[in-house]
């Protein structure tokens, strides 16, 4: 006896058998043509909407000195945490600056997000303690817009900090 699962794995099977026995058996050239055209378009569609990008040299290398520091104290850390000799309020401090250093680190991605979205400027913010410094890729030196800057940069905190903005070109 025959039930529907069965007519539906043959009906299916035989489909997917019969297409790819017309793939296989189709002309290389015509594939060949298809796929170049094709390509030709999409990189003609692609160059026309390619949108560049740039940020400062002193930027990113400000960013990538940060990231390897950053990432040198949680190593460090880390070590603590996992050392077998640490006593248990060595590992809760280490477990503590870990913690303080990725907030930071979230902080600073928010203040270069905020001062993007304000400002329309790109900027680099490293987070110490109380001092927050920052630093924005302008040709333009405005103590205007330095203050505004650090009170936009204020506002996300409830304590006193003491902003240092620097202009960079």
């Amino acid at each position: 006896m025959i039930n529907k699962k069965s007519i539906w794995f043959l009906t299916l099977f035989s489909l997917i058998l019969v297409l790819s026995v017309y793939y296989v058996t189709m002309p290389s050239e015509l594939l060949l043509n298809n796929n170049s055209n094709y390509t030709k378009e999409e990189t003609e569609k692609k160059e026309d909407t390619t949108v560049k990008v740039e940020e400062s040299e002193i930027l990113v290398a400000l960013r990538v000195e940060a990231d390897e520091t950053l990432n040198e104290e949680l190593d460090k850390l880390k070590k603590t945490l996992t050392d077998s000799n640490a006593t248990t309020d060595e590992k809760n401090e280490a477990y503590d600056k870990m913690k303080t250093l990725n907030n930071n680190r979230g902080q600073e991605e928010t203040l270069e997000k905020l001062i993007k979205d304000t400002h329309n400027l790109d900027s680099f913010v490293k987070i110490d303690g109380d001092q927050i410094k920052v630093v924005i890729a302008s040709e333009k030196h405005d103590v205007k817009l330095a203050n505004e800057i650090m009170r936009t940069v204020q506002s996300n905190f409830q304590n006193k900090m003491y902003i240092s903005v620097k202009f960079e070109k």
